[in-house]
């Protein structure tokens, strides 16, 4: 087989990717490891920035996230048992979120893909990127029971922080920056409608707490856990118990509890490796760059980076100037490092270090209570929650 861009992965990242290209009359093939039911229904980020969502309505996947997604025009900070409302538009010009999960922004994706896009190859597992370097990269793929070949012009690894892409870039080239948080988030999906109408991200001194949702009906709801905890030792009352308890307010608030359908524990970690980019071969998304979810932006970081690859691919095609492909790890970065500045402070903001101190828990109320009353720090957060300019 042979293409101008081979795509590993079929997440938003890769989706889009192929999209966008196909857009601008430029063949590609996406390979997928898993099913397309796994694709559709693997749970993972629901907020999309301004930005994200704006390019996925330009791209022609927008109608049923304009549709179904639920609009945000703000966030609520909760500590000391008071509350916060961050207003996105009066502080950024009328910028707003969206609460739109990653599955269906998946299924928007393949639905378009499948209908008139390039190939889309599920079950199809990519095992090496060979000749990166060189002018002529391939990926070496297992597909239906055989190996085969994708000789291409262009690779770009949309396979996350397990996937080959970046295993191809020799050691000797690469810096990688990390750092691994001491706790988790004990995530749960529930059936009963949000108790509040907008994200509510709590500091407690007992821990974090993040009342999200999935939809008008379904609530996605967080608890801060130590490092290591299994979703299962927690039983749906200890679970509800604790919101509560984390949630807690003056005013007459209260949340509404209801079955839970799922439950697991994302671990928390930041994690950038440099550069991006090594001669043909191309990273995006979780092959690059982790962030912690306090910040919501992995998702969002991923749109970045294939929106900064699509428009250096159609200016080169279109001038014959490869200047802004050669300049897409460093273009790339500076989101990513502003993102993970934004992340690693909102987790700092929000959870509670073990063994913290005093003095420790003081510094966070009073950073509250700063932003609570202070318009540019209140700013600063919404500028950077809504989403940082793409390239």
């Amino acid at each position: 087989m042979r293409t101008t861009v081979g795509i590993i992965g079929a997440g938003p990242a890769g989706l889009l990717l192929a999209r966008l290209l196909h857009n601008a009359g430029i063949d590609a093939v996406v390979l997928e490891s898993r099913d397309r039911s796994y694709v559709e229904r693997r749970q993972r980020a629901g907020i999309l920035e301004q930005g994200t969502a704006d390019v996925l309505r330009a791209a022609g996947a927008g109608e049923r996230m304009d549709r179904e997604g639920l609009r945000h025009d703000g966030i609520e900070l909760r500590f000391d048992r008071r509350r916060h409302r961050v207003d996105f538009p009066a502080l950024t010009g009328g910028r707003s979120v969206t609460v739109y999960a990653q599955t269906e922004v998946c299924k928007d994706l393949i639905a378009l893909q499948l209908r008139g896009g390039g190939p889309l190859l599920f079950e199809a597992e990519a095992l090496a990127v060979e000749d990166a370097g060189t002018d002529a990269p391939r990926i070496r793929f297992r597909h239906e029971g055989r190996e085969d070949v994708l000789e291409c012009a262009y690779v770009v690894g949309c396979d996350g922080f397990w996937g080959v892409a970046r295993k191809a870039i020799p050691s000797e080239l690469t810096q990688v920056f990390e750092r691994t948080y001491p706790f988790g988030w004990l995530g749960i999906l529930a059936d009963v409608p949000p108790s509040h109408d907008e994200l509510v991200y709590t500091r407690h001194d007992r821990g974090f707490a993040l009342l999200s949702m999935r939809s008008p009906s379904v609530s996605r709801l967080y608890l801060q856990v130590p490092d290591g905890t299994e979703a299962g030792a927690w039983s749906d009352e200890e679970i509800w118990d604790e919101l509560e308890r984390r949630f807690e307010t003056d005013d007459d608030w209260r949340l509404e509890r209801g079955p839970i359908t799922q439950k697991s524990v994302t671990p928390m970690r930041s994690y950038v490796h440099e550069p991006m980019r090594h001669g043909r071969l191309f990273l995006a998304g979780d092959a690059a760059h982790i962030v912690p979810p306090t910040g919501a932006k992995g998702l969002n970081l991923a749109v970045g980076d294939v929106v900064t690859f699509a428009r250096a691919l159609t200016h080169q095609q279109e001038t014959g100037s490869p200047a802004l492909l050669d300049a897409y790890s460093a273009t790339c970065l500076r989101r990513v490092w502003q993102a993970e500045r934004f992340s690693y402070d909102m987790t700092a903001l929000l959870h509670r270090a073990p063994g913290a101190t005093a003095f420790e828990d003081r510094l966070q109320l009073a950073r509250l209570e700063r932003i609570a009353s202070s318009r540019a720090a209140e700013t600063d957060l919404a500028e950077a929650y809504t989403g940082f300019p793409f390239g």
